[in-house]
């Protein structure tokens, strides 16, 4: 297609499936890239169960290559890690947390937020505290990632080594602590908002009765 869209959500199945590997490359990052108008947003689904700690690191390095302002947004499933999504935009520009508190609070989000509740995501806090790192941040852990082009299709090795695993707490648990607050990406004045520099900051939380 010749279209250009506003937002770009891929979810497929795990990368050991034969052929999904080329959903999670270089090339369909860039592709989907060139496809975003401007201010569009991309979102790609990241299982870490049945999957590793190499796997892992291929998707999310090969993600950022084609978007270098993307970040992580973490989904436990009672304490435990469960999956994640990346999330980027075509160029960088901040959440405004007061201004996503107040639409999820209109009538005209009561569908959305009824959704989110489902989830255990039903207020602005409870979704931004998914947060966890962006691109900047994750250079360390990054360090020894492989980026999955069309040419080697590494991650699909890679995730066939994983299957049946369970080490979705243990590969969450291996990127958290390179998170930093993000300042200037999540943006506001209001008490939630404040609240949410509590949550996700651990150099305020470390300072925290």
């Amino acid at each position: 297609t010749k279209e250009k869209f506003d937002v770009i959500t891929s979810d497929p199945i795990h990368p050991w499936v034969k052929g999904a590997a080329t959903l999670y490359s270089k090339e369909y990052f860039d592709l989907c890239k060139q496809h975003l108008n401007p201010g569009g947003v991309i979102t790609q689904w990241v299982p870490l169960y049945e999957s590793s700690l190499p796997a892992v690191k291929s998707e999310v390095a090969t993600f950022f290559s084609s978007f270098p302002n993307g970040s992580l947004w973490c989904n436990d499933d009672n304490g435990q890690g469960y999956d994640m999504v990346m999330l980027a935009q075509d160029s960088a520009s901040p959440i405004d947390l007061d201004a996503l508190e107040e639409r999820l609070g209109s009538r005209d989000h009561e569908r959305v937020v009824e959704s989110l509740a489902e989830v255990q995501m039903g207020s602005m806090i409870s979704l931004v505290r998914c947060y966890a790192g962006r691109n900047s941040d994750m250079a360390p852990w990054l360090s020894d990632a492989v980026v999955n082009t069309n040419r080697n299709l590494r991650l699909q090795y890679l995730a066939g080594w994983a299957l049946n695993s369970r080490k979705a707490s243990e590969i969450r648990d291996s990127f958290r602590p390179f998170a930093k607050f993000p300042k200037d990406l999540l943006v506001g004045h209001s008490r939630a908002a404040i609240a949410v520099q509590f949550i996700l900051d651990p150099a305020r939380n470390s300072h925290t009765p």
